[in-house]
Formats: C-alpha cells, sequence, structure tokens
C-alpha cells in the first residue's frame, strides 16, 4: 500500500518543518517538499496541519483480571479506540498471580492480544520470587524482546512486592539490561489507612484518596529509587500524580541518577473533588491508584513535565462499567481500581499543554511519543518521522474541536473520566503501518492488525550504569 501525506508540517521531538511524507508498505519512504505523487497512491490532504510520530502510551490494562472482575476492554476495543485518538502503540502489562510461572503470564497475554488492532508490546510485572523467576526474566529478555519488568509496591496481600523482590529483581534486571518500574505507593500504609477509614463508617469513594495521601507515594517512590541507586540500576517510575514523588525523582536526577517519571493525562487536569460528587456511581468512576489529587499537584506535574524531570504522558487504561464498580458499593476497598483515556490522552494534552503555552510542539510530539520510544528502546522505529521508520503517523488538526463523552467515544466503558470537555487540537487522520485507519472521524481499525514488538536489552547502558555503581559501593576498607 502507498499512501501520500500532502502539504503538512512536519512536527518531530526536535525539529518542525514544511514536507510530504510517503508511505510504501508499512514504513516511511520519503521525507521532502513536493514529492511526486507515485501511481495508485491515496493521498491525504494535510494542508494547515501538522505531521507527527503516532502517539505511544507506555501505560496500559486491556483486558486485565483484576480484583475479581476483568477490565472491559480487550486489545482489540482499547487499540482501536486509541487508533481514534492518534495513538499507533501500546505497551500493556503481563502480570502473573503470585506463584504463577512468568512465561505462562506471557503466553496468556500474548494470547488475549493477537486480536489487536495496532502494535503492542509488554512489560511484565514482578510479583512473587524464586529461581524460576529469575530464569524466566532472562528467557524474557533474551528470547522474546522484554526489556522492562514492572513491580507493585501496593496491593498488599495480592500482588505487591516487597523490599526484597525488589532488590532481587532490579539486581536481575541490570544483569539484562532491562528496565525496572514500579508503581510507588507505600502498600502497608494504603492497607492500615484503609481498615482505618472502614472502621470510622468512612466505606464510600470519598475514602480512596484519604487511604492514599501523596506521603504513601512520595516514601515508596524514594524506597525504590534508592534501592535503584544503590544497585546502579536506573528505574522508571510510573503514574506519577503528586509533588511527593515528583521530587524524589527531581533530588535524584541532579544527583546524577538514571530516573525516569510517567504521569497520567488524567492527573494533569482532574482533581480530588470528583471523589466527593454525591452521586456514588459517578465518583466511583474515578477510582484508579494513585488517586487524583489536589490542583496544586497537577501545578508541580506541569512543571515536572516542563523541566525534563517526567519524561512520558499515559493513561494507565484499565476500564470497568459502572455495574463492575458497584461491586465496592459498602467497601471503597472493593471498587476495582481504573479508569480509561486512551482515546483522550493526546488531545487534551495538547489542548491543556499546547494551547495553554505551556508546552511546545516539540515537547508534545516527545511526550506523547518519542521519549517513551527511547526508554524502552523501539527508537527509530517508533517515535520518529523518518526514512526507514514505521509509517505509524497521526495528521493533527490544531483549529479541531471534540467534546469528550461516553456517548460518541470508541472505548468499551459507560464512564468517561473527561467528560463533557471540549478540547481544541484533535486527530484529523491517523495512519497505522502505513493504513489510513482514522479517516476524519470515521474509524477502520482492522481486528488482528496489530503486531507484536520486541524491544532489545540495554548491554552498553548498562555497562556504564555497573561502572558507576562499582565505584560509588562503599566497601569494607577504611580509607582514611
Amino acid at each position: 500500500m502507498t499512501l501520500l501525506i500532502r502539504g503538512g508540517t512536519v512536527v518531530t521531538h526536535d525539529e518542525t518543518y514544511r514536507a510530504d511524507v510517503l508511505c510504501v508498505d508499512g514504513q516511511i519512504a520519503a521525507v521532502g517538499p513536493d514529492l511526486e505523487v507515485p501511481a495508485g497512491a491515496e493521498i491525504i490532504d494535510a494542508a494547515g496541519q501538522y505531521v507527527m510520530p503516532g502517539g505511544i502510551d507506555p501505560h496500559t490494562h486491556m483486558q486485565l483480571p483484576f480484583m475479581g472482575t476483568v477490565a472491559s476492554e480487550d486489545f482489540y476495543t482499547g487499540t482501536a479506540a486509541g487508533l481514534a485518538g492518534g495513538t499507533t502503540t501500546i505497551i500493556d502489562f503481563v502480570i502473573p498471580s503470585p506463584g504463577q510461572s512468568l512465561m505462562e503470564a506471557f503466553e496468556t497475554w500474548r494470547g488475549w492480544a493477537d486480536k489487536a488492532a495496532a502494535d503492542y508490546a509488554f512489560h511484565v510485572a514482578i510479583t512473587w520470587w524464586d529461581d524460576s523467576v529469575r530464569e524466566d526474566m532472562g528467557t524474557l529478555v533474551r528470547e522474546h524482546g522484554v526489556n522492562s519488568f514492572k513491580h507493585f509496591m501496593a496491593y498488599k496481600n495480592a500482588i505487591m512486592a516487597t523490599d526484597d523482590i525488589l532488590v532481587e529483581s532490579f539486581t536481575r534486571c541490570l544483569e539484562l539490561g532491562a528496565v525496572p518500574t514500579v508503581h510507588a505507593e507505600n502498600g502497608e500504609l494504603v492497607y492500615h489507612l484503609q481498615q482505618k477509614l472502614l472502621a470510622q463508617g468512612i466505606t464510600g469513594p470519598e475514602a480512596h484518596p484519604l487511604s492514599r495521601p501523596p506521603q504513601v507515594e512520595g516514601e515508596a517512590a524514594s524506597r525504590a529509587i534508592r534501592i535503584a541507586g544503590t544497585l546502579g540500576a536506573p528505574i522508571y517510575v510510573v503514574h506519577v500524580s503528586c509533588k511527593d514523588s515528583l521530587d524524589e525523582i527531581t533530588y535524584a536526577r541532579q544527583q546524577g541518577q538514571a530516573v525516569y517519571g510517567e504521569c497520567l493525562a488524567g492527573h494533569l487536569v482532574i482533581d480530588e473533588s470528583v471523589y466527593r460528587n454525591k452521586d456514588w456511581d459517578t465518583a466511583a468512576g474515578y477510582v484508579m491508584s494513585p488517586p487524583f489529587r489536589s490542583k496544586a499537584h497537577q501545578d508541580a506535574l506541569w512543571k515536572g513535565l516542563q523541566s525534563g524531570n517526567l519524561q512520558t504522558t499515559a493513561t494507565d487504561h484499565c476500564c470497568f462499567c459502572a455495574e463492575q464498580k458497584a461491586m465496592g458499593k459498602d467497601d471503597f476497598t472493593k471498587i476495582p481500581n481504573g479508569t480509561a483515556g486512551i482515546e483522550d490522552r493526546m488531545a487534551v494534552l495538547w489542548d491543556e499543554g499546547v494551547n495553554s503555552g505551556r508546552l511546545s510542539l516539540q515537547e508534545f510530539v516527545a511526550l506523547t511519543s518519542t521519549n517513551a520510544a527511547k526508554i524502552f528502546n523501539l527508537y527509530p522505529r517508533k517515535g520518529a518521522v523518518r526514512v526507514g521508520a514505521d509509517a505509524d503517523l497521526v495528521v493533527w488538526d490544531p483549529k479541531g474541536t471534540r467534546t469528550i463523552s461516553a456517548k460518541t467515544h470508541h472505548q468499551n466503558i459507560d464512564f468517561n473520566i473527561f467528560e463533557g470537555k471540549t478540547v481544541t487540537g484533535i486527530p484529523r487522520h491517523t495512519i497505522s503501518q502505513g493504513k489510513w485507519v482514522w479517516r476524519d472521524g470515521e474509524l477502520h481499525a482492522e481486528r488482528g492488525a496489530g503486531r507484536y514488538l520486541e524491544r532489545p536489552a540495554y548491554p552498553g547502558v548498562y555497562d556504564v550504569l555497573k561502572r558507576r555503581a562499582e565505584v560509588n559501593t562503599p566497601t569494607a576498607v577504611d580509607r582514611d
């Protein structure tokens, strides 16, 4: 298939220039002004619009079995909704049950993902530890192109990784050239606060943020970062929601530590007042972890993006419908944690970031695509507009508008956390693997078209980190 995007302005993480983009057989074949139209090519008129790398969402949970139910969005509906929003690649999570083989879980998720409409990769969670986990990590890195492993510091009595697991797994990641990632919340403190609130008779969604205050996130982020720093490993902190954890990331980066931070579109614009809505179903729809925070924390996150201390944006897309949320009607700790957003992330970030002057065009591309591709070793196949890169592109209309609503979105959920928000700046066209899959409001996603992406490890980077760790590791020798 041949496709020519004509008359647009190309925007990458570091450049903006007028050019046509020619896509042939799923790859970018040429980029330049006034390209000739090949015979039989489809043409997209991009005049007055921006041509950018397709979005990469590095944090989704499609079809996730969690808290006694299964997320309503599967790999087809979720990736199709992403295409409608300009996102052409996701990195989802394989989450083994404690005691379950990592390889068994990986094969299960691979089977579920066969129906994906867009390209995908996997992080794999470490929820327990023994020698088989260590060996499976090696197999996943060397034979299956997994180069990142997730650690939940929350969810006590379920999938929480204790400090001894973090030490073992971070060490193994360093050996393999893989990136350890963490969900930073102190699970012991969360559990304690949950029980305290229930004992006080506070059982509704309003208790959710009270049980997970910013301090529990900041403490966990600090602990994980210091463990990684002591071992000499890098670390990626997912869904940073507050100043407390951002401060820990910022401090560590100032000391030269390899620390990366991700924030969610929702945490940038939605505040904690949503949990006090008098309608239980509405309030419960916003229950996710970490919870939405005050506007002061939102301001801090924007500054984190502007300063470069937060490098990526994501959604933590994990859909549960109202009927599923009702499982926690009498006990907020049983409300399935998760919200949607894969269709809306890029438009919300553009409207609130670029239109407000908080972000430049290049920063928008970096935060929605290129930085994730670089951190997780997909660049320049993804996150780039250059010859040889995958033809995953979005034609962005900076003047187009859309009012976000569950009535019109493509996500398989009966609630939208951005309900009623009108955004200016929308994806007019989305191209995935050189195919025109979103055409000015019409979705042409193909079930099963998505490809599994192998992501090589980072041996060169890790050699440097190992040497740095050796230099900084204290010994028993008295040097005075």
